[in-house]
Order: structure tokens, then C-alpha cells, then sequence
């Protein structure tokens, strides 16, 4: 009887072992995956905020309405904690484009502004089948309180 069950347990070690090595690549992949989506849920979200941020900044005043050099350095601000964000001075090419406009009439017809920021991501993790970067554009409008 001792003699069958050494047998069978001899046959049967080591499939843990062939199990990780099967199942590592998936698992690395979907770690990789899912760390890729969180740096880009972080990029959309300060997008917003930043287009946000410099909305009402340039909805103070019609002189502020088309600012766009102060409307950057508030987008600045509320994007300095991305990676290819926190050395920049200026907003005027990628990865970071700030415009800010002033509108005649809004929604509701009255004098608005509007501000538009683009941002584009680092590269992350290469991921076949990925593009790797991200360009978001966030275009937030808002009336002028004059």
C-alpha cells in the first residue's frame, strides 16, 4: 500500500511549479495592464481638473476671458505632479497645449470662456497591441461674471 502512494505522489510533484510558469505571463501582463490604466485615470483626471481650474481663472473678468499665459500657469499648478509635466514652464506645445477664448455667447447667450488643455502621457509599460501614450483633451466652458 506504501508502495503505491510513493508512487502516485512521485508522479504528480511539480505541477504547482508548471502551473506558475504557465500562468506568470498572464499575471505579469495584467499587472502591467492594470498599473498602464490607474497612471491613466490620474492623467485624465488632473486633465479635467486643470481645464477646470483655469475656466474659472479666466471667467473672473472679460479682460481674463482669452488669458491663456495665466490660464497655463494654473494648469500648471494642478498638473505639476504628472511625470513630463512637473519641469515645464509653458504651455504651448506637447505634451501639454493650453488655449483659452473668449465667446461672445455661451449656452445661455451671454459673454462666456473657454479653455481648452491637451495633454499627452509618457510612454508607460510596452504592451504589444498598445499605443502606449495617451492624448486627452478637456474643454471646459464657463460664463463670464462681469
Amino acid at each position: 500500500m506504501r508502495r503505491i502512494l510513493s508512487k502516485r505522489r512521485s508522479t504528480t510533484r511539480g505541477h504547482a511549479a508548471m502551473e506558475v510558469a504557465l500562468f506568470a505571463p498572464f499575471i505579469f501582463i495584467m499587472f502591467a495592464g492594470a498599473l498602464d490604466m490607474g497612471f491613466y485615470e490620474v492623467a485624465l483626471i488632473a486633465t479635467q481638473n486643470a481645464a477646470r481650474v483655469a475656466a474659472e481663472y479666466t471667467s473672473k473678468s472679460a479682460s481674463t476671458a482669452a488669458d491663456s499665459t495665466a490660464a497655463c500657469t494654473y494648469v500648471l499648478d494642478e498638473m505639476k505632479t504628472l511625470s513630463n509635466v512637473h519641469n515645464l514652464t509653458s504651455c504651448g506645445a506637447s505634451p501639454l497645449v493650453v488655449t483659452a477664448t473668449s465667446l461672445p455667447a455661451g449656452v445661455d447667450g451671454s459673454p462666456a470662456t473657454s479653455v481648452s488643455v491637451t495633454y499627452t502621457s509618457d510612454k508607460m509599460i510596452a504592451i504589444p497591441g498598445l499605443t502606449n501614450k495617451l492624448s486627452v483633451t478637456r474643454t471646459v466652458q464657463m460664463r463670464i461674471r462681469s
